[in-house]
């Protein structure tokens, strides 16, 4: 995917907590921790993988989302970043 296409880092940090919680396997959650505390060094950019990774999170994050059905109480139904 070419990187002029993906969503701006600080967007895509500021959904990072949000894709961690939603995450429900443990590879999804730890990449989502480590890009966190990474993007905490100073002038840290994420490598090309790891931003086209954090782009497609962020985005099944929001298209799940729009398609769960019922209330807020029900909690996504979604699987991040099968592996």
């Amino acid at each position: 995917m070419n990187t002029s296409a993906l969503r701006p880092v600080d967007e895509l940090l500021w959904s990072c907590p949000t894709v961690c919680k939603a995450a429900t396997n443990e590879w999804a959650k730890g990449f989502a921790r480590s890009i966190a505390s990474q993007s905490r060094r100073r002038n840290w950019t994420p490598s090309p993988k790891q931003h086209a990774l954090m782009h497609r999170m962020v985005s099944e994050l929001y298209q799940t989302r729009g398609r769960v059905s019922g209330g807020a109480d029900d909690g996504p139904d979604m699987d991040l970043i099968e592996t």
